[in-house]
């Protein structure tokens, strides 16, 4: 099978696309026919390891010193079971699923294996009989870490929610999700990404090239810093959002903590995209061989929502 392999840490050229053996499932794990994957702002991040120094440290203690130790990144993945574990009770062959690989990375390939219980190493869901595989790719990111960022705000209807990066995967993701809890939601992008944030539903968007969102007198209940690690001065962000807060408002940045792998956050996602209250929204589309152009664009910092990878068998 073809398969991007990271061969160290360093710019997209250092991604390679090779062919080497096609992976079996475990028992407890199921063999998936790959379609498509997503290059992440997670996935930008692992590749370079471009990270203060303490932190830096920690990571390539966890994942790998000088490359990661599984060479084959990616976070999301949508396809068809190929085959299964003996032990596996939940998934059969030929089952359309999409899910997120979390440690265990993997997803740059035209198979995976992922075990059908969720762990810090993955999770993954039957996809809805009308997504696409694209569509679904481009939805796992979002679709697993939004609701844990909406549980740890505890928003409720009504609130202001102030989304700053609501053109990224993420952003656009947490706007539609925020929305159909209720919440008033305000989206923070550049000039070309107004209107789009204003389709996926915020109330009020701002353009942070035209004005400072900390002069509008408005304060918030809760700030959703989603804009990845690396693209903007964090610590001068999180002060001007703590300006913006009401009393008992809260701040969280993508950054902050560990999100759960769970595949009820997918079936959420599910139960929204069949009743017409969720859109993927894709940017570009390349193919598995044009993995370094993508992650060159993604490393523009211009993308809107996902960069979606499709595989040759998906053809």
């Amino acid at each position: 099978m073809k398969a991007v392999i990271c061969t160290k840490y360093g710019p997209p050229e250092v991604l390679q696309v090779k062919e080497i053996a096609k992976p079996n499932p475990k028992d407890r794990e199921v063999c998936i026919k790959n379609m498509a994957t997503a290059v992440t702002g997670s996935d930008v991040l692992i590749r370079t390891a471009d990270m203060p120094f303490l932190l830096g440290l920690m990571f390539r203690l966890m994942i790998g010193f000088f490359k990661p130790r599984n060479p084959i990144l990616g976070l999301v993945f949508a396809g068809e079971i190929e085959s299964t574990g003996k032990d596996v009770k939940g998934f059969q062959k030929g089952d359309r699923v999409y899910g997120f690989t979390g440690y265990s990375f993997g997803a740059y390939a035209e198979f995976l294996c992922i075990s059908e219980e969720e762990s810090k190493r993955g999770c993954l869901a039957s996809m809805p009989v009308h997504m696409s595989y694209e569509e679904a790719a481009a939805a796992a990111y979002g679709g697993v870490l939004a609701p844990f960022f909406l549980e740890k705000g505890n928003i409720q209807k009504g609130e202001k929610v102030l989304i700053y990066g609501a053109s990224g995967a993420l952003g656009t993701t947490f706007v539609q999700y925020a929305k159909n809890i209720g919440a008033d939601v305000t989206g923070i992008c550049s000039t070309k990404n107004v209107e789009l944030v204003k389709s996926l539903g915020a109330d009020r968007v701002i353009d942070y090239m035209k004005e400072d969102f900390t002069e509008s007198g408005v304060l918030y209940d809760f700030i959703l810093d989603a804009v990845p690690n690396g693209k903007i001065n964090r610590k001068k962000l999180k002060a001007q959002c703590r300006k913006t807060l009401s009393a008992k408002g809260k701040y969280i940045s993508i950054d902050d903590g560990s999100p759960p792998l769970k595949a009820q956050y997918l079936v959420q996602l599910n139960e929204l995209f069949e009743k017409g209250k969720f859109k993927a929204v894709i940017d570009k589309t390349y193919t598995l061989e044009q993995i370094v152009e993508a992650h060159k664009y993604v490393d523009t910092g211009h993308k809107k929502g996902n960069i979606v990878i499709t595989m040759e068998h998906n053809k």
